[in-house]
């Protein structure tokens, strides 16, 4: 469909960023629901002149001919973020981060903007939401001293952000954010799938070619996920995400994508009036208020790419006042949180069917580690019997659908951490002790269990 003015109007897929030339319930690509909207964008392309001196001529070589050489990285001396990063951030890469409005992203990038400046990183910040003045007021308050190599503009004209990189040559280029940045060739407004597509590509095409590290920060839907094409992940290097409560003054930075190193990392962040703090013992502030001799509580250790550390389960079992029973769980995935109740249901014989349940991960962390299961399944039984645990004791195993205690990895960095902390006793998977003769304690009890039944006999004794 092309209109008089000289736009075309297309559909355009806001997850996979698929066209079509009709609105389509049921995107063929992704599969997803009513994810079209309409776009109007100009029919002429983007400038040929443009995407050739971006793109990289070299001509294909033999694999065995390539020098294998170690990737360079900027280290920003903020040990949790470079962490996640895998060490820094690698020249030449591409890195997305995401979260909620508020949450802290132009904070992070800034402050990293800042102590790279203060290595002598020629660093260009290049913020679209905010003046220069807001950006002064804001690299004030969280930088430690004057920062001459660090390059403040407000633009989002994509092809004068171009020329601003070509002629002072940054080794880092912060973009704040990737939505509000648009190509002028392009008919649609910015933030559009189109735009936001084009924009990264040019971007990633030119730090490829330059060597330069480039930080795009993103926008989230209200689902959770970066706002723009699937295809943005896709482009990039590393992809971050930046959780927290929004009452809450700590924040966690999590990788879902990275090229050059895990993507199980995890760094804790306390936002202060002087910006970002990192948090280095994160045990033991996620266990500084927790209350002793409550049922429903239960620690576990759980792990986070290479970083052992405790956090308190709380569980609350009530008698349901209406027909429909509610499982609710901050946190923890919510069907797990249901398959451990018909666990504790079928195999173990508590009678939950006409009980509310609600879970809470303490610290805003959200737990994706198996190993957290025993520690829900005994919070929920704990709050239900009304028998608290030991404050003392911790919990950790995999839990099956026949109630069985499944053995978890990398036991012993969990179990000295639970040990660092003071813990007495630990609830471990029989099979863990089997297979890991090597474990040397100095002060932990642990105590094997084969499955939830009996676990729970510890308990109620």
């Amino acid at each position: 469909m092309k209109s008089k003015a000289g736009l075309k109007t297309v559909f355009v897929c806001q997850s996979c960023g698929q066209e079509s030339s009709r609105w389509l319930g049921k995107c063929p690509g992704c599969g997803g629901w009513n994810s079209f909207v309409e776009e109007s964008s100009a029919v002429k392309p983007v400038k040929d002149t443009q995407r050739g001196l971006l793109s990289n001529m070299d001509a294909p070589v033999l694999l065995g001919d390539i020098s294998s050489i170690h990737e360079k990285r900027h280290q920003t001396s903020i040990k949790e973020f470079d962490r996640v990063l895998g060490g820094g951030m690698v020249v030449g890469s591409v890195t997305l981060i995401g979260g909620d409005p508020g949450i802290g992203k132009s904070t992070l990038s800034l402050q990293a903007a800042c102590r790279l400046s203060e290595q002598g990183v020629k660093v260009l910040y290049v913020s679209g939401e905010e003046s220069v003045a807001q950006t002064k007021m804001r690299a004030d308050r969280i930088a430690r001293q004057n920062n001459p190599n660090l390059f403040i503009v407000n633009q989002i004209d994509l092809n004068v952000v171009i020329e601003f990189i070509n002629k002072l040559s940054p080794a880092v280029v912060v973009i704040d954010s990737i939505q509000v940045v648009y190509e002028s060739n392009l008919g649609s407004s910015p933030g559009s799938v189109g735009q936001v597509r084009e924009c990264a590509a040019l971007l990633t095409q030119l730090a490829k070619s330059r060597g330069i590290s480039m930080m795009l920060i993103g926008h989230v839907t209200k689902d959770g996920a970066i706002a723009g094409p699937r295809v943005l992940e896709h482009i990039v290097d590393t992809v971050l995400y930046f959780e927290g409560e929004r009452y809450s003054a700590y924040r966690v930075l999590r990788t879902t994508k990275n090229r050059f190193g895990s993507t199980n990392e995890l760094g804790v962040f306390e936002m202060t009036s002087e910006g970002l703090v990192e948090v280095e013992n994160p045990s033991e502030i996620f266990l500084s208020e927790r209350a002793k001799a409550v049922s429903g509580s239960v620690v576990v250790p759980i792990l986070e790419g290479t970083r052992p550390f405790l956090v308190e389960v709380q569980g609350l079992v009530s008698r349901s006042a209406f027909g429909m029973v509610r499982h609710r769980a901050q946190g923890f995935d919510a069907n797990r949180l249901s398959l451990l109740t018909a666990v504790l249901e079928k195999r173990v014989g508590i009678r939950l069917e006409d009980q509310d349940i609600f879970l809470n991960i303490v610290g805003g962390v959200r737990v994706e580690d198996p190993a957290a299961d025993l520690g829900v399944a005994l919070a929920v039984a704990s709050s239900f019997l009304d028998k608290p645990l030991p404050s003392d004791t911790a919990v950790l195993g995999e839990v099956g659908l026949a109630a069985e205690v499944r053995s978890v990895a990398h036991i012993v960095a969990r179990l000295n951490e639970a040990e660092k902390l003071g813990f007495k006793k630990c609830f471990v998977p029989k099979n863990n002790l089997k297979s890991r003769m090597d474990i040397r304690l100095k002060s932990l009890q642990l105590i094997p269990v084969s499955d939830v039944r009996e676990a729970l006999d510890l308990i109620r004794n």
